[in-house]
């Protein structure tokens, strides 16, 4: 029968926020009036849907056009069309339609048989994003071998940059072989390290090779304001650029936009660049209404605000993305070789940014070269979380925290390991996602026990070794290791400051290790001792019992004749007491003294005696 609009709005507001015991994790975000006009847009495009359709469409076709003319002349993109798009890639995969419709004129009708006997070539940076040319490939329906990964400078230049001998040379050896080069994907700010391709450059590639130049990355927001550098400033002469306003502006669920320069509106709607459907031009509601609500001044503030945060830091960066790597400068010696330690303490460096400076926004990103490293790109993340100057003044205060622990961790790193192996009853534990000095298990001396038994007596003493360094007075920081670790029953010891003595936290493991094991050998001896006495004593009752018997004879053990007979003749019976010796098996312990094992020795003798008792 269906339900009231009350009750499935409360079934939303539940499913949104769930149980209220973790409302303090599910917290939405914050979302301020110029976000409120941006989700205010979304609710307006499906009520502006529902008007006459010729109403709709002079509506529809002002606010393409206002959006469209804001965004050009706001980042300098002369006589531009805008398409606007959900996913940030679709964009790029309409310009590779129209592309290939400008190439291949019969390709709306013949379609893939064109391409097959004069392949076309997308050619793209290695620093692009991860999987975008194969996103292209997929929604294109074109082979992989279309797509032309161009490496990164190796010799000159920045290394996330675009190598353009190499590009010209593999373009020339394509069009050599028959094939077309058709687009060329460019960066303007690297997703990793925020670097800008030689735009200009490559421009004069794709005017010589007649190719259709791409650009897109966070460096274009920065188009908008009054001083640019030369190399973003290229960017405007592309053929087509994707911009992100959502993240740049923080704007909540704001299309992606890609501008362009084609001639043809047929080709543009053939490619869908464009459409005649009214409805699909409401996409743009959002954004209209958030730029209009921003203002020029608005827009400019946020953009400026995010690229002076980045210049607040006391440290080199890559405009606007700061990238920081602990294996750079004088602590890379220290561990030559090891890049997967390396990447662990940056991946530990990020995560603890993260956790204590949220507002910071930093990230932590995978680089081919450089390995894991610390990303600080405001452009992306200011304005949503409303970073300010102190909350970079925090972040800047905990590196300088954070980065002698991390050197120091990699200065003790192999001098733990020296040390741990010259103990016989230490194993050392490798594992090179631990972020800290390593792993320790300690070894039972005692060689007689099998494999079970062995086993069982490492887990324990590890267990209890572990609890006894975690009550320890110290700012190193003791675990069981990592969650998915291979190796069991072992120790991982944290980072390390400046003043630990690696050779006495070593010598302090296996002493406390020791003890463990000598009191657990201490308690195994005094049960041995109780077993056997108990078991001498049963046989001494039940011998007891069967002189008595014999003494006293088998009528006299009737429960009726028993105490007549014993009241006219009464039976004169010895006490026999019986005892044994706890202490017997302290001899076995020679070597321990008295003030390490006083108490624990007290507390078997004490619950021995009780069992002894009860026993008897």
């Amino acid at each position: 029968s269906g339900q009231d609009v009350v009750s499935i709005l409360q079934l939303v507001q539940n499913l949104m926020h769930g149980d209220d015991d973790q409302q303090g994790q599910r917290r939405m975000q914050y979302v301020g009036e110029q976000g409120h006009m941006a989700l205010l847009g979304h609710s307006l495009a499906a009520y502006i849907s529902v008007l006459e359709r010729e109403r709709l469409r002079k509506l529809t076709t002002r606010i393409l056009s206002d959006t469209t003319l804001w965004l050009c002349r706001l980042f300098r993109y002369e006589n531009g069309s805008a398409y606007y798009h959900e996913d940030d890639r679709e964009g790029l995969v309409k310009v590779c339609r129209l592309v290939i419709n400008t190439h291949y004129e019969d390709y709306a009708t013949e379609g893939f048989t064109m391409l097959s006997s004069k392949h076309p070539v997308i050619y793209q940076s290695a620093a692009c994003r991860p999987g975008l040319g194969q996103h292209l490939c997929s929604q294109l329906a074109l082979p992989l071998s279309c797509l032309c990964i161009v490496p990164c400078n190796t010799m000159f230049g920045s290394l996330h940059q675009m190598d353009v001998a190499l590009l010209d040379k593999l373009i020339r050896d394509d069009r050599e072989s028959g094939k077309v080069p058709l687009l060329l994907i460019a960066n303007a700010g690297t997703p990793g390290a925020g670097h800008t391709d030689k735009l200009s450059r490559l421009k004069e590639l794709c005017v010589q090779y007649n190719m259709w130049l791409h650009v897109e990355g966070v460096n274009l927001a920065t188009l908008a304001l009054g001083q640019v550098s030369s190399a973003v400033t290229a960017a405007t002469k592309c053929d087509s650029m994707t911009l992100t306003p959502g993240p740049w502006l923080g704007l909540p669920a704001v299309p992606a936009v890609t501008l362009y320069r084609h001639e043809d509106p047929a080709l543009s709607l053939a490619a869908g660049l464009t459409s005649s459907q009214p409805v699909e031009k409401l996409r743009a509601l959002p954004l209209w209404l958030s730029l209009q609500y921003l203002g020029h001044d608005g827009i400019l503030q946020r953009i400026k605000h995010a690229s002076q945060l980045v210049s607040t830091l006391p440290t080199s960066f890559w405009m606007p993305t700061l990238m920081h790597s602990s294996s750079g400068g004088s602590v890379e010696g220290y561990f030559a070789g090891e890049r997967d330690v390396l990447d662990v303490l940056n991946r530990w460096l990020g995560e603890q940014l993260a956790q204590q400076v949220p507002l910071s926004g930093v990230d932590v990103v995978e680089l081919e070269d450089e390995g894991t490293c610390v990303r600080f790109s405001p452009l992306m993340t200011a304005a949503a979380l409303g970073t300010q100057e102190n909350d970079v003044a925090a972040l800047v205060e905990k590196l300088g925290e954070m980065i002698p622990v991390l050197s120091c961790t990699l200065r003790y790193r192999q001098d733990f390991k020296d040390e741990v192996l010259q103990q016989a009853s230490l194993s050392y534990i490798e594992d090179l996602s631990w972020p800290g000095l390593g792993g320790v298990r300690y070894e039972p001396r005692a060689t007689d026990l099998d494999e079970d038994k062995r086993q069982h007596s490492v887990e324990k003493i590890n267990n209890d070794l572990l609890k006894k360094l975690m009550e320890l007075d110290t700012d190193l920081y003791f675990s069981g290791g990592p969650e998915f670790c291979e190796e069991k029953n072992c120790i991982f010891i944290g980072m390390a400051t400046e003043d630990l003595d690696v050779a006495e936290l070593v010598e302090t493991i296996v002493s406390i290790g020791r003890e463990i094991e000598e009191s657990g050998k201490l308690f195994e001896n005094m049960t041995e001792v109780v077993r056997r006495g108990i078991q001498e004593a049963e046989l001494q009752l039940q011998k007891a019992n069967e002189e008595k018997l014999m003494e006293e004879g088998v009528l006299r053990q009737i429960p009726l004749v028993g105490p007549v007979l014993n009241w006219f003749s009464p039976v004169q019976a010895s006490v026999k007491g019986r005892t044994f010796n706890l202490a017997e098996g302290i001899d076995v312990l020679k070597g321990i003294k008295c003030h390490k094992v006083a108490h624990s020795t007290t507390c078997c003798f004490g619950k021995l005696a009780s069992i002894y008792r009860m026993f008897l």
